[in-house]
């Protein structure tokens, strides 16, 4: 005669927190000697090196808390959607209904140009941004080979002509994301509840003090995880567009912020904003200058590090209010970026899996 054991929600909780427990200490067991947020001759992957059995674990551990649901983090794509002033514009054009002769088959199509890896949510991959060792003063052509990437890899490496694709760290080597995420609420924390400004930088502190304030100062941040950050932001994305400053500018990560997060192995960082370094009200137009804190010569000194320094993808345009009103602060996040051979980037649809707060 066997025993029968009841699983009760309770002892589902319990199961799903003995299990993530257990996934945060393999994680830090396992990943502890490692130097993250480095760029090591020949690395293609960064921080996403640290993707494995145990970030897949914790991963299945938000997805069977009890409760747990869905979250679209991705906005749709569409003609009418906000337009980065980085890239070509998408057209989506769509055909007519058409018919097979002696068929009953009818079926629908449709087709895209633009730069499809630069609006909407998309991923950046390691090789979108380079770095020049003293800054070109605009004179002459621009010193493409004098350009270095993550990894150590030079021009020729990675982009040997203006009409080849990325021969390294090109978005095909991102592997698939399945790992735990974190959302931190800046809007709440920094902004006590307000969107935070154009420019406003969420420094190391901010970060600390958010794990704190959301009840995640003692799991911290663990070598595989992705972080989220809501600034609230995102609520200027509108479809179709009316609000022409949700591209203009916005707030983003302090350069202090963004070591932090290399160094403590996060494999992507993303915000509801458009460009994840913060940027003043005028600065895109020549009208002002970079916010307080950035390096000389990095007005953008997040993409750069992230990309070219530490090995940190980036997704622009995330979809956070629902998450975070949701108070869904650990979850399972899913990310699947296309394997375009030598592109720059992707269109991205992350996913979160996770249990809202009782």
């Amino acid at each position: 005669m066997r025993a029968v054991i009841r699983k009760t929600p309770s002892s589902k909780l319990l199961a799903s927190a003995v299990l993530a427990a257990s996934c945060s200490l393999l994680s830090m067991v396992t990943h502890s000697a490692e130097g993250w947020g480095q760029s090591t001759p020949g690395d293609q992957l960064g921080n996403a090196k640290a993707l494995g059995a145990d970030t897949w674990m914790r991963c299945a551990a938000q997805m069977t808390a009890p409760g747990a649901k869905v979250y679209e983090l991705s906005h749709i794509r569409s003609n009418t959607m906000p337009k980065s002033p980085f890239g070509v514009p998408l057209d989506y054009a769509f055909r007519g209904t058409v018919g097979l002769p002696g068929t009953l088959h009818a079926f629908n199509g449709e087709s895209v140009s633009g730069e499809h890896a630069a609006q909407g949510t998309q991923m950046d991959a390691l090789g979108h941004f380079g770095v020049l060792s003293e800054p070109w003063d605009g004179a002459g052509d621009f010193p493409v080979d004098k350009v270095s990437y993550f990894g150590g890899f030079s021009q020729s490496e990675v982009k040997p002509s203006a009409d080849s694709p990325l021969l390294k760290l090109g978005v095909e080597n991102v592997p698939p994301i399945v790992t735990s995420g974190l959302l931190l609420d800046a809007k709440a924390y920094k902004g006590k509840g307000e969107r935070l400004a154009p420019g406003d930088r969420v420094t190391k502190a901010d970060i600390e003090g958010m794990l704190k304030a959301q009840g995640l100062e003692e799991r911290g941040i663990l070598p595989g995880d992705v972080l989220f950050i809501h600034t609230g932001w995102g609520e200027k994305w509108t479809d179709p567009m009316t609000d022409a400053e949700y591209y203009a500018m916005g707030p983003g990560l302090a350069y202090d912020a963004v070591q932090y997060v290399g160094e403590q192995g996060v494999v992507l960082v993303s915000l509801d904003n458009p460009f994840t370094d913060p940027v003043l009200r005028g600065q895109l137009q020549g009208q002002a200058g970079a916010p307080e804190g950035t390096p000389a010569g990095l007005p953008f000194a997040i993409h750069h590090h992230n990309l070219s320094q530490s090995g940190v993808l980036q997704i622009q345009n995330s979809r956070l209010s629902e998450i975070a009103a949701d108070g869904v602060w650990n979850f399972c996040a899913m990310i699947m970026p296309l394997r375009i051979q030598g592109g720059s980037g992707s269109p991205v649809r992350p996913v979160a899996i996770g249990a809202p707060a009782p």
